[in-house]
């Protein structure tokens, strides 16, 4: 499979998951979920109208929680990071 496949792969796998969904909440991960998925950091995590979360991870194996970017196509100075913790 060449990386044109995987990204065109992967897009309809996260669509499918994300696709239509609103956040609901949001929150820093507690210290517990951070201790017990053995991080040094607590990222913001976002929860979907079905219950499901998300969270930021710094890679793909999972070593640790990750900042989100926030970019405003309207207004760049609104630009800015949510940072772990």
């Amino acid at each position: 499979m060449d990386n044109k496949e995987i990204e065109q792969q992967w897009s309809a796998f996260a669509e499918k998951l994300l696709l239509g969904k609103k956040i609901v909440k949001i929150e820093y991960m507690s210290e517990d979920e951070v201790k017990s998925s053995m991080w040094g950091n607590r990222p913001i995590c976002l929860q979907l109208d079905d219950g499901s979360w998300i969270y930021p991870q710094m890679d793909d194996e999972g070593n640790d929680g990750g900042a989100l970017y926030y970019h405003d196509a309207k207004d760049q100075e609104k630009n800015t990071v949510l940072p772990v913790i």
